[in-house]
């Protein structure tokens, strides 16, 4: 039986790739988009575009209960305690940035930042850089060679002086869901922060921020079939307050003047200036489409493409695959054939792959590679579009070896 994806038809820029020829493979850099979110986005700009929060006015008013009514939406979607705890920012890695400024005061020289080893730039560079500017000490998890982290290791270097521990809920590179409740409690008896980059993880499932019990949850709209240019920082409240502002104009301000300003708490205090109000309110038009489609279908669906995808990997002479990946996407090299090579010959037969270091350069370099190509599914790609990437995959060997 071919496995055929119901919500194909749901997305016009996926059908316009299709028409041209295209096979769209690369979902985990961003996804394709709903109807549903352009009309939001449309909406919004033709029907009378307004600022929000600041005007009396009917279309600033209506721009103001479109975009604190996603506020509401992505609350329930993480279910976070209170509405509050949603923070609008311009992608995971803007959120991940503020929050590496917002808590600098926090550290003292000598305390430690424990990441892993398989964390994106997004949530290693803002560290790295805060520990450099505070005399801090970087400390990294290794992993387990099918990708996982090595909660053995994770205990002894988990410590005393571990003032916050921030780690990726699933690998863009080894398609790895990490044990986070293990890691988020021993960060948390020990009394640090905990930090969780759910920019991939978001888009395969519900993720509970009461359960979870991490105190900051980093995600971005556009993997998850909303605008470019939007991000959502969760923080628990207590952790919020412990946030010092990192940018500083309109809106987040409480009271001006010349010489001293007071501003407002968490969330409006962390979004300074206009917000993108336009990919805000269609972000919420993306949960929408999410909350009104089976959960347990998508689920079901996306298993069965990965396990076809690996399946097919697995069959090819001299293919590595990087880790033993679980979750909608692969990554691999051939011995003997450069991945850029062979990334151009699937791209000249229309098959959209990722190739490169994927914003993960340190966790290439331990596993000892260059590069690699990731293959990356959604809820709309279907068995036809492994058919096609397979045959690609076929004649590119054939020609570079």
């Amino acid at each position: 039986m071919t496995l055929i994806s119901p919500w194909r038809a749901d997305f016009p820029g996926l059908l316009a790739l299709d028409r041209e020829g295209q096979t769209y493979l690369d979902s985990a850099a961003t996804a394709q988009k709903p109807q549903t979110v352009l009309d939001a986005l449309l909406a919004y700009y033709a029907g009378g575009a307004a600022n929000v929060h600041r005007a009396q006015h009917l279309p600033g008013e209506r721009a103001t209960r479109a975009f604190e009514a996603t506020r509401d939406k992505a609350a329930r979607w993480l279910n976070a305690a209170d509405r509050e705890d949603i923070v609008f920012t311009r992608g995971a890695t803007e959120s991940l940035n503020l929050l590496a400024y917002g808590l600098e005061h926090l550290f003292a020289a000598g305390d430690e930042i424990v990441v892993s080893a398989a964390e994106h730039h997004a949530n290693l560079l803002p560290w790295q850089q805060l520990a450099a500017r505070r005399s801090l000490k970087l400390v990294v998890l290794p992993l387990t060679p099918q990708g996982d982290i090595d909660l053995q290791q994770a205990t002894t270097l988990i410590g005393p002086r571990t003032r916050l521990l921030a780690v990726s809920q699933l690998s863009n590179v080894l398609g790895r869901r990490q044990a986070l409740h293990t890691l988020i409690q021993q960060a948390r008896d020990g009394g640090a922060l905990t930090v969780v980059d759910g920019a991939q993880a978001i888009v395969h499932g519900r993720q509970d921020m009461q359960a979870l019990g991490c105190d900051f949850y980093v995600c971005s709209s556009h993997k998850l079939y909303g605008p470019d240019g939007v991000g959502l920082l969760y923080g628990r409240r207590g952790a919020l307050q412990r946030l010092q502002h990192w940018q500083f104009g309109g809106e987040m301000v409480q009271q001006a003047g010349y010489l001293a300003s007071t501003f407002r708490d968490a969330p409006l205090g962390l979004e300074a200036g206009t917000p993108p109000v336009a990919g805000v309110i269609a972000f919420g038009a993306a949960l929408d489409y999410l909350g009104s489609l089976d959960a347990q279908a998508i689920g079901n669906h996306e298993a069965a493409l990965h396990r076809m995808l690996l399946a097919g990997l697995h069959g090819y002479a001299g293919l590595r695959l990087l880790g033993e990946p679980e979750t909608a996407l692969a990554c691999f090299t051939v011995d003997g054939v450069h991945s850029g090579d062979l990334a151009h010959l699937l791209t000249e037969q229309g098959i959209a792959v990722r190739v490169g270091h994927h914003c993960a350069m340190p966790l290439l370099q331990r596993l000892g590679v260059n590069g690699a190509i990731r293959v990356s599914l959604a809820l709309y790609n279907d068995e036809s579009d492994l058919q096609r990437f397979f045959a690609a995959l076929d004649k590119a060997l054939e020609l570079l070896r």
